[in-house]
């Protein structure tokens, strides 16, 4: 599953999993949309701390299991990945929006 993850002055495993609905619960999450989702989330994991483990859609939602280290609070990792997928699946599938 997890590995753990050592610094300086700690040794943890935070393993994280969440679970973000789409607005209205429209279900908009094509196979397209899920390609876009993974290749956005393999480029956070290359620019910040967190290592997505598992990445499950459905048609109205979205499961990740994630790791990160201690740096931020999980509030801040979540605002940050609905960030950045939304920005880029909305500029790569504009017809989201429209639904």
């Amino acid at each position: 599953m997890g590995k753990y993850i050592s610094k300086s002055h700690n040794k943890t495993m935070l393993l994280y999993h969440l679970v973000c609905t789409v607005k209205y619960r429209r279900e908009v999450l094509t196979g397209a949309v899920t390609n876009t989702l993974v290749n956005v989330c393999m480029e956070i994991e290359e620019t910040s701390d967190i290592e997505f483990l598992e990445i499950g859609t459905d048609v109205n939602h979205v499961h990740f299991l994630i790791q990160t280290a201690p740096s931020y609070s999980v509030s801040q990792y979540v605002k940050l990945i609905k960030e950045r997928t939304a920005n880029i699946i909305f500029k790569m599938n504009p017809e989201i929006k429209t639904n």
